[in-house]
């Protein structure tokens, strides 16, 4: 693969950011900065050659119990750190007069990611059901705003998973978007069946490289693939991590010879991607487009999520200076969110206190 297949992530460079502030974060102990600019030099000097070496750390670093014992990481973790991150990226539900005095006289948008958002992230992936409590929320949520699911997965699958038909449905990381079967009263655009599928003439090829990562997997006990359509996934929660560096050279000898296809690399799971300029943030730009809010200054965006693919989301909407970013995590990550939230629970409490909010101002 070409070098585009190094990957970087974000736990790494939430941990070891640069000397200069990076998306909003403050920077780093003198110690912190040696070890970034390590890890430049490491990833400069051995960017193909060495990707067995940097895939593993970075398949290393994308589990949360791993984030302090990879050997680029400072060997220590202030609480004062986790106090600069948690100021510059507070809790929405600590703020959430700022999101109420912002929404005045706006329309609220919302988009939810849903692994590790709406439901937890699980060994097995067919097994992330959300709760009922959340799914009520969420239905919630739909009655009063426009309300979109921006996953990852399949957008059957999702849908499957999330069964609310008042939805936007955009799978594949936005490749699939469908809109609602259910019409909500407050949407408006419903001349026209939403339907977008920019990357449909690479579908012969996803499956292609599918099947053969199926039969190139088969060896490493635990991986899994899924075809999500108009992307693979590779999912190596419950593989050894002994057999990780294994896995990941599997994946790039399939994709050696796919030169329109790109990895990326999200919670414990290696994603395959065509090479079109389309993610989540192009899938949001599409959507407000749809719902006739491309050019109206008077709507307030959410976007909610929690993995590096919902970073082209948050950077649409810090580009647009209009809505918020919400980043679901308990660790520091560099993000262009404006806004966190710890893990699915306080995000269902966010939603429901948006809800709330909402019927009381309607009857006042």
């Amino acid at each position: 693969m070409t070098r585009q297949g190094l990957l970087v992530p974000q736990e790494i460079l939430g941990t070891i950011s640069t000397p200069a502030t990076v998306m909003g974060l403050p920077p780093r102990s003198a110690t912190s900065t040696a070890n970034y600019k390590k890890l430049m030099t490491h990833l400069e000097l051995h960017g193909i050659g060495s990707q067995n070496c940097a895939s593993f750390e970075s398949m290393k670093a994308s589990s949360p119990t791993h984030l302090r014992s990879v050997a680029l990481l400072p060997t220590s973790h202030s609480e004062s750190e986790d106090s600069d991150w948690n100021g510059r990226l507070p809790s929405v539900l600590n703020k959430f007069e700022e999101i109420t005095e912002a929404a005045k006289g706006k329309k609220i948008v919302m988009f939810l990611d849903y692994d590790g958002t709406l439901s937890p992230i699980v060994d097995d992936p067919d097994s992330a059901f959300m709760s009922e409590a959340m799914r009520a929320a969420v239905k919630s949520v739909a009655k009063y705003f426009p309300t979109a699911i921006v996953s990852g997965r399949c957008r059957d699958k999702v849908y499957n998973f999330v069964q609310l038909s008042e939805l936007y449905y955009a799978g594949s990381h936005g490749l699939d978007i469908k809109g609602p079967t259910k019409w909500p009263k407050h949407i408006k655009a419903k001349a026209k069946s939403v339907l977008c599928q920019p990357a449909s003439s690479f579908l012969p090829m996803i499956n292609e490289v599918y099947n053969l990562l199926l039969e190139k997997t088969k060896v490493i006990p635990g991986s899994k693939v899924e075809n999500n359509r108009f992307c693979v996934s590779v999912h190596y929660r419950c593989v050894e991590e002994k057999r990780w560096n294994r896995l990941a050279e599997e994946v790039r000898s399939v994709l050696s010879s796919y030169p329109d296809l790109k990895l990326t690399q999200g919670r414990k799971v290696l994603e395959i991607r065509p090479i079109i300029e389309w993610d989540k943030g192009k899938a949001l730009e599409f959507l407000l487009n749809e719902l006739g809010f491309a050019d109206c200054n008077d709507i307030l965006p959410v976007y909610i999520g929690d993995d590096r693919t919902d970073e082209d989301a948050f950077k649409v909407l810090r580009d647009r200076g209009q809505g918020f970013g919400i980043l679901v995590s308990k660790f520091p990550k560099e993000t262009c969110a404006t806004y966190s939230l710890r893990e699915p629970s306080e995000v269902k409490d966010f939603l429901r206190r948006l809800v709330e909010w909402k019927r009381i101002s309607m009857k006042s």
